[in-house]
């Protein structure tokens, strides 16, 4: 699956495959995709992973989760991901069936930045067609500063899945390493339901809040849900 993009089937292009491009095709099929974020119809199993409902996060070292909710509705609205000093926020919403929500998404997260008198860069990174956002924010010394978001987007099968990395993560690339293997292994749980496009898909706490590590591993370790910071939010 590309980054930011959503995979064309080569059916829809009118290409014609020879024998050798068939089994190719059949053989990436039985592997699914080479890297994700991953459609669970490619990532079934639970092993090694934290099960949040729409969401599977591979228990990595290190990693600490906090779910944040909503005040209003007590609804989990977004896992926050901690590691080395760095973090990452996921939200993951249902998306129509023969469209792509990331281009558009973009455009209403650079208005969003802007009217806080931010600014946003459109980039190429290695996830993708990417955002660097800077909101004006006040230092710890009570000076004026900069918040730095940086946005990243995946189209998948029905479903659109955010990140927003931030801390030294969002500008520094050694620093975005271990979060951003993270957010190429997360699994998408979508769903059957029919749900209209960019409702947030249900987010849940781990039915045994004792997250399976992978081997070797320590165990990422879920905190109390609460509400964290938003630049933007979709809907």
């Amino acid at each position: 699956m590309a980054f930011g993009r959503r995979r064309k089937d080569r059916a829809e292009s009118g290409y014609v495959p020879g024998e050798q491009d068939t089994a190719q095709e059949a053989a990436g099929a039985a592997d699914g995709p080479a890297q994700g974020p991953y459609d669970v119809a490619d990532r079934p199993s639970e092993e090694g992973y934290v099960d949040l409902g729409a969401l599977r996060i591979a228990a990595t070292q290190g990693l600490a989760l906090r779910l944040e909710v909503e005040e209003k509705t007590k609804r989990v609205v977004a896992v926050t991901l901690d590691l080395d000093g760095s973090s990452l926020q996921l939200q993951a919403f249902a998306a129509p069936k023969s469209e792509t929500l990331w281009d558009e998404i973009r455009a209403q997260i650079v208005q969003s930045v802007s009217s806080q008198g931010g600014t946003a860069d459109e980039l190429e990174g290695r996830l993708g067609t990417e955002l660097l956002a800077r909101v004006p924010a006040q230092t710890q010394d009570g000076s004026k500063g900069y918040r730095v978001a940086r946005f990243v987007g995946v189209d998948g099968p029905r479903w659109f899945l955010r990140g927003v990395f931030g801390g030294p993560a969002a500008m520094n690339p050694d620093a975005a390493g271990p979060l951003e293997e993270v957010f190429r292994n997360v699994v998408v749980v979508r769903g059957d339901a029919p749900l209209p496009p960019r409702d947030l898909l249900q987010l849940n706490l781990p039915r045994d809040a004792s997250p399976l590590p992978k081997r070797g591993e320590e165990s990422a370790k879920p905190e109390p849900p609460r509400r964290g910071p938003e630049i933007t939010t979709i809907g």
